[in-house]
């Protein structure tokens, strides 16, 4: 006896439905078009906020009085003296 060659049952109906199956593909691009945006957006705030706290920083280093300037320095006066 030969062996029957046995069928192969539709790869369509083994995989699940999807909702990039389910939905237009030029929603699909309306999606990913919006997605890139938001994330351009955030890493502008992130930039911004950097430069913001860079600039306080710098604010904060250049209105230090001679007393806390002295206090930050990591050279111990007294052996100076």
């Amino acid at each position: 006896m030969k062996k029957r060659p046995q069928r192969q049952v539709a790869k369509n109906e083994d995989k699940p439905v999807t909702l990039g199956d389910l939905m237009n593909k030029d929603i699909m691009e309306q999606l990913k078009e919006k997605k890139q945006q938001l994330k351009a957006e955030e890493e502008r705030l992130k930039e911004e906020e950097e430069a913001r706290k860079r600039e306080e920083r710098r604010l904060k280093e250049k209105n230090k009085s001679f007393e806390e300037l002295l206090q930050d320095s990591s050279l111990n006066w007294k052996e100076f003296k």
